[in-house]
């Protein structure tokens, strides 16, 4: 009797687990972080992912967006950390489907306007949020590792506009990564031709959707609105699984 009674328990509980765990529809993180937060790390966790879900599908910017000029400062030491954050550096960069779509369409509305897009930053591995953390310590520059990014999630973006005739970049008063009050988007105390180019960049990605973040002019993240979960996924994974 007390064998048959283990036996169902047994049965049950594994029940429990595959229901809550494996059926098609939910969805599954790889595990959690010494953080505490829940990150994806493997490629077939992200692939069910996207298959409870289409909109999770990380989608590769240069080949999405023709014309796209890639600038990726952490492929390079040319940053705040003056070190090279990405290893091996990537030649590629991505963001989630619906965010995908809406810079494609703010890419489409400047180029009528003789203007183009260069990216700094988009997705970005949680391990480099955690580098960025172990190195710099301070949430008013990086992201705590315990709550993750919108970069690591495939929702943000460090970009800024170019001339299409020069590639030249447009004067937005600051260059990337600039940490004083300068860079700020309520910062007024520049010349009308820097405060007009800041206006076009904020007022079209808003747009199309994105929302500006105060402190920094160059960048812009898409609503959480499907619970994008943090990915640690390496750049060749997504870019050798892009179609």
């Amino acid at each position: 009797m007390l064998y048959k009674i283990v036996l169902h328990r047994c049965i049950y509980i594994l029940a429990f687990l595959i229901f809550f765990h494996v059926l098609p529809g939910r969805g599954q993180e790889t595990g959690v972080s010494r953080y505490g937060v829940p990150v994806i790390n493997k490629f077939t966790d992200y692939q069910l992912s996207v298959h409870n879900d289409s909109a999770k599908k990380m989608v590769e910017l240069l080949k999405f967006m023709p014309g796209l000029v890639l600038d990726l400062r952490y492929a390079g030491a040319n940053n705040f950390t003056h070190r090279q954050m990405y290893v091996p550096a990537p030649r590629c960069t991505f963001l989630r489907l619906p965010a995908a779509r809406a810079l494609a369409a703010v890419q489409k509305e400047l180029n009528s306007q003789g203007y183009g897009l260069k990216i700094f930053d988009a997705y970005r591995p949680y391990s480099v949020t955690v580098k960025f953390w172990e190195l710099i310590g301070d949430e008013r520059y990086v992201a705590h590792p315990g709550k993750g990014s919108g970069h690591n999630r495939g929702l943000a973006v460090d970009l800024t506009i170019i001339d299409l005739n020069t590639r030249h970049e447009l004067d937005m008063g600051t260059g990337f990564d600039n940490f004083t009050d300068t860079a700020h988007h309520s910062f007024t105390a520049l010349s009308p031709a820097v405060l007009a180019n800041r206006k076009l960049l904020k007022e079209t990605m808003e747009k199309h959707g994105f929302t500006k973040l105060e402190t920094e002019w160059w960048h812009f993240f898409w609503s959480n609105d499907r619970g994008y979960e943090v990915l640690d996924l390496p750049f060749n994974d997504l870019l050798s699984n892009s179609k």
